[in-house]
């Protein structure tokens, strides 16, 4: 994937191989059927044996500024990524669209920067070895969590600007995410490129499973969040360890905004070791951007929200509908029934 980080920005870029899997799909006679299945890649993940401590800050309820935020903004430059992912199953197999998304913040613009990629998995041998491009799969959900990951790593690590600040909608460890995530992590902060993650609805009891004053107080650690903050207040930053992995380690709070529900912000105790003064500064700015958003209904940080409308925007003028009625295959029931947005 021959990219730049300033060559790629405010470009479409396509995977070298997507014309290739099209062409191999229609030699084969495959039918993509419409309507398009919208969905979210799901990397939730809750270890069976697992550590939290809350001995990072002194308080355990922090309020934030969101005036100091805005001051932070000349900090660094300002990038954010999300995804969009379009499923199409088929008979013969199941196809995944996906455009990765990355807006970074100009003095007067949000200038994106689009990769697009799409695979066929099969589970039938037979098809899969009729091309290069077809690819064999007993678990086709979780090989294009594979791909997904390698794409959105090479991806980011191309088209990051040096020196930046960089909100990434997803969890930082979830199943198959987390060797990725924290390869990552790691090119990353090589470059100076600082990565804070962002999880909505989370269903996650990581901290009221643990912290003995909390049990069975409460459903899920959002609703123990959403009863102790205010809004404009964060908890204290929490350590994950993975008993059975410690290199699964992250740090993690929830933050609230407004009387709808908190979310959580994760990072990795590296990147925290390695900008510990200015992260501080890093919450007020998200605070900040949250608040610009200004949707309490679905809270969440702007340059994201920007990052996801150019990511579905861009599926949208693939027309790929288009493109799959095209090469003609039979859907199945659950396709014909319609779609779910993701």
């Amino acid at each position: 994937m021959p990219m730049n980080s300033d060559s790629s920005i405010n470009k479409i870029i396509f995977h070298p191989r997507f014309k290739d899997v099209i062409s191999e799909i229609s030699k084969l006679d495959i039918k993509l059927p419409s309507p398009i299945l919208q969905e979210k890649f799901d990397f939730s993940f809750n270890s069976p044996g697992i550590n939290i401590k809350s001995n990072i800050e002194k308080e355990s309820v922090i309020s934030l500024n969101p005036k100091e935020g805005l001051k932070s903004i000349d900090l660094m430059r300002i990038a954010a990524y999300d995804e969009s992912k379009n499923k199409f199953m088929a008979l013969e197999g199941t196809a995944f669209m996906v455009s990765h998304s990355l807006i970074a913040i100009s003095e007067k613009d949000y200038i994106p920067s689009s990769f697009i990629t799409f695979n066929f998995y099969t589970r039938s041998k037979m098809l899969s070895k009729t091309g290069k491009f077809i690819k064999y799969s007993e678990d086709p959900d979780s090989d294009s969590n594979r791909d997904y990951h390698e794409d959105r790593n090479s991806f980011l690590l191309e088209a990051v600007p040096k020196n930046a600040i960089l909100f990434i909608d997803g969890p930082f460890i979830g199943e198959q995410a987390t060797s990725y995530t924290l390869k990552l992590n790691d090119a990353l902060l090589k470059k100076n490129i600082i990565p804070i993650f962002f999880v909505k609805n989370s269903n996650s009891n990581l901290v009221i499973n643990n912290v003995p004053e909390l049990k069975d107080k409460y459903n899920s650690d959002l609703h123990w969040a959403n009863k102790t903050l205010k809004p404009g207040q964060r908890t204290c930053l929490f350590t994950y360890i993975d008993k059975e992995n410690p290199k699964n380690t992250k740090l993690f709070c929830y933050l609230k905004v407004f009387e709808s529900t908190a979310q959580r912000i994760e990072l990795h105790p590296d990147t925290f070791k390695k900008y510990s003064t200015i992260i501080p500064s890093l919450m007020n700015l998200i605070y900040y951007f949250m608040l610009v958003q200004g949707n309490p209904m679905n809270p969440q940080i702007r340059p994201i929200a920007i990052a996801e409308i150019y990511a579905r925007s861009t599926l949208s003028l693939v027309s790929f509908t288009k493109t799959m009625s095209q090469l003609g295959i039979t859907p199945t029931m659950n396709q014909n029934r319609g779609f779910t947005q993701g």
